[in-house]
């Protein structure tokens, strides 16, 4: 029998605040986060037969300790769906996110569910080491310069970029600053508010006479935006990846915590739930690039995405660019003419901080909260640079 391809449409989508790398989220395990973003995404579809959901796919960059064992499995069920439910973990690193969400879009599109969750979770709090737990490198990858870039990092790719794309560094200290302003901006009119489902985090402290004391922190605001970074502050700070480079930590994305959920369907669901969808996925698109310069990943993902779809890139109105580093950002924006006032207009991931397999799923969360509050914004997208060479890019229409 030929199934017919039907749309997949998004109707919630939520995220926690985001925390630094040994922040609010330092001592919260990250599959615990991940239950609480599916249980608040799927609090947010009153009434939702949770038997019906097809499967719950969560990316995440560095599947082991804390968030191995299959998270996905471990969180749905940690969130108190029934056991009839199935999960998997996605791992496209950066990208895994916003993977998970083409993934169950697919399964939708094809007719084989109706109800799916995509989601990420991350917590670089948990992993001793950017690469993870244990690193163990093939030894052909450092056989030449392009493959011995992805054992070398991706602050030297973010170097290679810089230079090759001549990226000064006065431009990528200015395009951080103002993404901590966007931020900071946004936070306080209140714009983050309805995407994220505020987390109560609980620390066991020594009391009197041996006691254990039990504080509770309601966390609720993002944690890496900075109301003290100046250009000044910016232009002190070093170059960690090369001694005459221009990389710092100030231009390049935070390390942190954090997870996000989107609850998707098709139209027969929306009918039989009567839920008004805030948009579709109107495609996904994934492109391959030299290691040594993976930043500029989205040069190529981006227009596959606007092609499949049939949009110009004019009118995308909201472009939600990961912000590995302000200079594969520039880059990126650069060689594409990206309307800088498109491109992350409430911060990005230098200011809102970057939680690896989760920032796909938290940023089609901005979108979608973009989309509910602007009525004219037609189209969004999320799109990041990937580890080892890649792009990829997800395009949002709304209905």
């Amino acid at each position: 029998m030929t199934r017919q391809i039907q749309d997949a449409y998004i109707v919630a989508a939520t995220r926690t605040p985001v925390g630094k790398k040994g922040g609010m989220f330092a001592h919260v395990r990250p599959d615990d986060m991940l239950a609480h973003v599916l249980r608040a995404v799927i609090d947010r579809v009153p009434g939702l037969d949770e038997t019906e959901i097809g499967d719950v796919i969560a990316g995440c960059a560095m599947p082991e300790a804390e968030q191995g064992m299959n998270v996905a499995r471990v969180g749905l069920l940690l969130a108190g769906l029934p056991q009839s439910v199935p999960g998997m973990t996605v791992n496209r690193f950066c990208a895994s996110g916003v993977q998970t969400v083409a993934d169950a879009a697919a399964r939708i599109r094809l007719g084989e569910a109706d109800v799916m969750i995509a989601a990420g979770t991350e917590s670089m709090s948990a992993m001793p080491q950017m690469m993870g737990n244990k690193v163990s490198m093939n030894p052909a990858i450092f056989a030449d310069d392009a493959h011995r870039a992805i054992a070398f990092g991706m602050g030297l790719t973010a170097e290679r970029v810089a230079t090759q794309w001549k990226i000064g560094r006065e431009a990528q200290d200015a395009f951080a600053l103002q993404s901590h302003q966007r931020a900071l901006a946004a936070i306080e009119a209140g714009q983050l508010t309805a995407e994220i489902s505020p987390c109560t985090v609980r620390t066991h402290v020594p009391g009197e006479g041996g006691a254990v004391r039990v504080l509770e922190q309601v966390c609720d605001t993002d944690e890496g935006p900075r109301a003290d970074a100046s250009i000044e502050r910016l232009a002190k700070l070093r170059p960690v990846f090369a001694a005459k480079g221009s990389v710092t930590a100030g231009n390049s994305s935070q390390m942190s915590d954090g997870a996000g959920a989107v609850l998707l369907m098709s139209e027969a669901a929306l009918k039989r739930y009567g839920v008004t969808p805030i948009a579709r996925l109107a495609s996904y698109a994934v492109a391959g690039v030299p290691p040594e310069v993976m930043g500029i990943g989205p040069v190529e993902a981006i227009p596959r995405a606007l092609k499949a779809a049939g949009v110009a890139q004019d009118d995308v109105g909201w472009i939600e660019l990961n912000e590995a580093f302000a200079a594969q950002s520039l880059a990126v924006m650069n060689q594409l003419g990206l309307d800088p006032v498109r491109v992350n207009p409430i911060g990005g991931a230098i200011a809102l901080g970057h939680p690896l397999g989760a920032t796909g799923a938290i940023r089609t969360a901005t979108v979608m909260s973009a989309m509910q509050r602007d009525p004219a914004l037609k189209y969004g997208m999320v799109t990041m640079c990937i580890g080892t060479g890649m792009g990829a890019a997800g395009l949002f229409e709304r209905v």
